[in-house]
């Protein structure tokens, strides 16, 4: 199997600022060691000074910082500034010599009084700034100095010069530096380098992005940092992804109007020859001048057009800003357009870019052609076969439009709507299902649009009107296409599972009973058709009748060939809901796991986003079981960027139950709110328990035991298919802490119903915690080393440290202090390392109980544990 290509994380702005860094680095040790600094940043805007700025701040540990903007709103608005910069060291004024002072209180408005000398407050600012700095050292840090008004920009730059062994670090960033800046020390901040522009520019794009399209992209950009996140954010995806999309799709407003008139009064010729290199996104001189000769257009042609400082055509085709690239193509004539994209398709090789060929020839005719649209479908092939999402999208949709016969085109429609909902588009997606709703459609397609509705509003997180739309679609199949009908069923089943009968109780049963009334699948069965089967017993007939089939289920999923295409997409099918539920249905953390990372591989093969955000979800929630928390939240970043590119939700809900590991109340609080409250209103069910199950979590390590109690409650009481191995633990944990020893007892028969089927590792280690809860004496000591043994043989390190945990605190109300720091240390240890703060912090507190002191790892130390007292 190929490796799947990175979707790669949200830019941090620094890409390739290694020098700049240093120099920043450099500085603040300056500062810490007793010494001051000035500096200023220069560059142009997008250049990443905030950035740069946004560094430092984070590198000045133990500093206090100072911030400070130019508004140009504030520019006539004398020392609003510098007010701004100081206004949090106004404390200090009292300590500072009266007629500084005074100088300064009048320059801020605290006092009436005549215009204050500017060499007053010059030297007010000085020893204001050395009075914060005694305390600590100190980082001001002054951004777009340019539009300071001029009162403050003089003081500051006064201050600058006049800063001695103060440990102040005073920073400027600005576009072209005032004059009140002059001498001091400048580092220019020009565009990234050429690998780390094309490393940025693939950080901001979900997709497969075209190598010479890159190219032109970075060269046109000059290396800005924000010119290329704009380029990756606000152009259409198939414009990136092999340039099969038209410079003019970006809004006509956004085109720079004094571009376009400067491109309007260039001679017709350069206009047209203008117009054939934004036609062709690879900025390839040699394509470009081979098509310009097709046309008549000359090489002096280009003259005018780098005398205006619009575009240079050399070893490579390069425009002086990307809208010039617009402004080029927008202001040309419809018919122009034709010519320039006809004559690029005449000299594209056939053989060697067969797909940037077909798209001029597509964007060269003037209305339907069949020739043409088979052309653009084939390409759609090889682009989805590369994983080209995106492309093939793009080639579907022309060559639908250009289709002359009714019945092909809703075909190709539909085909086109697919690829669009598989690379993220849902909206255009659902927009062409109308557009083959509107015109002459078979029994087949209409079970199809359908089918494809429901899909989209399970990427929408629509759960009810998803399961809706699919049980509609597998009854219209099932005459039509068994076999597919049969996919459709376990898809209703995955929303109604979602959906958790939250606004249509009874769906899931409803959906059960479909499946099972379903016609037979094919011999031999599917990995779908096991699948299938075996939930819809587990639905309608309980769990023990189901186990056997969802072993096998399981089985053929682990050892299925995802390379197959048919395979392949079986797997998703499978993937969207149940691959991890039957391993957890199983309590096999093993199977989850590798069949969570095929389940990535195969999404970001395909290039289908929203199936990869699925996909991410599943995998970073059983990194959260094995202790990565830091890989879990790098797969949560990876969710965010292609919900930002994409405009659709994020799937990561993982992110919430990540914040309540790491015992971040506030952040995972708001997340838990958020997350029940949408979910409550795009009818999911499901979601809401999964919240419920993170904030037991959140208040477990907290030591909040009644907020765990109730959160977990409400979860083990819907008993949503695969959370128990999850639920069960906190409700058990919560409740013995509180007393409920009934609710312990119901947690316990819970897990040993299931571990009595499923007797794995897993299981029977979390049933001999619980049962230990219920304990006492040497019972209890043998079920909490019982538990520790068998979770020690999976991969679920955090459940084993808490095992660790909980042993240790029983260990100490017993008394048995020595014994109680033995599993405390491992605790404290496992969970510390593991980013799990708030559990961390509790095996702190025990082992402080012992008389034992838990030191915090740091970057320079290790974790260092110093007993008070020996004794038991």
């Amino acid at each position: 199997m190929a490796a799947r290509p990175a979707v790669h994380g949200r830019a941090t702005g620094l890409a390739g600022r290694r020098r700049e860094c240093d120099v920043l680095d450099r500085l603040v040790e300056a500062v810490r060691a007793g010494e001051s600094r000035a500096l200023v940043l220069a560059g142009e805007p997008g250049a990443g000074k905030t950035a740069l700025l946004d560094y430092l701040a984070g590198r000045a540990s133990g500093f206090r910082v100072a911030r400070a903007a130019g508004v140009q709103s504030e520019m006539e608005l004398a020392f609003a500034g510098l007010q701004q910069l100081c206004s949090p060291m106004l404390d200090r004024l009292e300590r500072l010599p009266v007629p500084q002072r005074d100088a300064l209180r009048t320059a801020f408005g605290v006092s009436a009084g005549p215009p204050p000398d500017r060499f007053l407050v010059g030297l007010a600012v000085v020893s204001l700034l050395a009075e914060a700095a005694a305390e600590r050292p100190l980082i001001c840090l002054v951004d777009d100095q340019q539009w300071l008004d001029r009162a403050s920009a003089q003081v500051l730059g006064f201050v600058a010069r006049r800063l001695g062994a103060e440990s102040v670090g005073l920073v400027f960033a600005a576009r072209v530096p005032g004059g009140e800046l002059a001498g001091l020390p400048e580092l220019v901040i020009a565009g990234l380098p050429e690998a780390d522009a094309r490393a940025l520019l693939d950080s901001v794009t979900a997709g497969p992005l075209d190598e010479r399209v890159r190219d032109r992209i970075v060269a046109e950009t000059r290396g800005n940092p924000l010119a290329l996140a704009e380029q990756g954010r606000m152009v259409r995806p198939a414009q990136l992804a092999g340039g099969f999309g038209l410079p003019g799709a970006a809004p006509v407003a956004a085109v720079d109007e004094s571009i376009r008139r400067r491109v309007e009064a260039l001679p017709a010729q350069t206009r047209r020859l203008l117009l054939v290199a934004a036609a062709d996104p690879t900025g390839d001189p040699g394509l470009v001048w081979r098509a310009a000769g097709r046309l008549g257009i000359g090489p002096e042609a280009a003259m005018a057009a780098a005398e205006a400082g619009l575009a240079e055509f050399g070893t490579r085709v390069v425009f002086r800003h990307p809208l010039v690239r617009s402004a080029a193509y927008q202001s040309a004539s419809g018919q122009d357009r034709l010519d320039a994209h006809r004559a690029l398709a005449e000299v594209t090789d056939p053989l060697l870019d067969p797909d940037r060929r077909a798209w001029h020839r597509a964007q060269a005719a003037p209305g339907p052609d069949e020739d043409v649209a088979g052309e653009l479908e084939r390409s759609a092939g090889r682009a989805q076969a590369r994983g080209g999402m995106v492309a093939a999208a793009a080639f579907l949709e022309r060559a639908a439009v250009l289709t002359p016969e009714p019945a092909r085109r809703a075909q190709r429609l539909l085909e086109a709507a697919r690829a669009k909902s598989d690379a993220g588009d849902l909206d255009a997606a659902l927009g062409l299902l109308i557009a083959v709703e509107a015109g002459p459609r078979d029994a087949l397609q209409a079970a199809e649009v359908e089918h494809l509705r429901g899909q989209v509003a399970i990427h929408q997180q629509r759960g009810s009107d998803a399961a809706r739309l699919l049980l509609s679609a597998a009854r219209l199949l099932e005459p039509l296409d068994p076999a597919l009908a049969r996919e459709t069923y376990l898809e209703a089943l995955v929303a109604a599972l979602w959906a958790a009968d939250l606004d249509n109780p009874g769906a899931v049963l409803q959906a059960a009973r479909a499946a099972r009334a379903a016609p037979p699948g094919p011999q031999p069965p599917r990995v779908v058709d096991v699948l299938l089967d075996a939930f819809a017993v587990r639905f309608t007939e309980g769990d023990a009748a189901a186990a056997p089939a969802l072993a096998r289920a399981l089985k053929l999923l682990v050892a299925v060939d995802v390379g197959d295409g048919e395979v392949g997409r079986w797997f998703w099918l499978a993937g969207a809901g149940f691959n991890a539920i039957v391993a957890l249905e199983l309590w096999d953390p093993e199977s989850g796991h590798a069949l969570a990372a095929r389940q990535v591989q195969l999404a970001g093969d395909t290039g289908a986003l929203p199936r990869l955000q699925f996909a991410l979800d599943f995998q970073a929630r059983t990194l959260l079981r094995v202790g990565e928390l830091d890989a879990a939240a790098s797969l949560i970043e990876e969710d965010r960027l292609i919900a930002e590119v994409t405009g659709n939700p994020s799937f990561t809900f993982a992110e919430m139950i990540l914040a309540a590991l790491r015992g971040n109340e506030a952040e995972a609080a708001e997340l838990i709110e958020a997350t029940a409250r949408e979910a409550t209103a795009r009818g999911l069910g499901r979601l809401v328990d999964l919240a419920g199950y993170a904030s037991a979590v959140l208040y477990n390590g907290l030591g909040r035991y009644d907020a765990a109690l109730g959160a977990a409650r409400q979860a083990f009481e819907h008993d949503q298919l695969g959370y128990g191995p999850f639920v069960v633990p906190e409700l058990a944990e919560a409740a013995s802490r509180t007393g409920d020893v009934a609710l312990v007892a119901a947690a316990l028969a819970w897990l040993s119903d299931y571990s009595r089927v499923r007797p794995t590792e897993w299981a029977l280690g979390m049933e001999a915690g619980v049962r230990a809860l219920l304990s006492d004496g040497e019972a209890a000591d043998g079920l909490y080393r019982e538990s520790i043994s068998h979770l020690g043989r999976t991969r679920n390190r955090a459940e084993l440290a808490r095992a660790h945990l909980l042993y240790g605190e029983w260990l100490r109300r017993e008394r048995r202090r020595g014994d109680a720091r033995e599993q405390l240390r491992t605790a404290y240890h496992m969970l510390e390392e593991m980013g799990m703060e708030a559990f961390a912090e509790r095996a702190r507190r025990e082992l402080a109980a012992t008389g034992e002191t838990a030191r915090k790892r740091t970057v320079q130390t290790s974790t260092q544990l110093t007993a008070r007292s020996s004794t038991t």
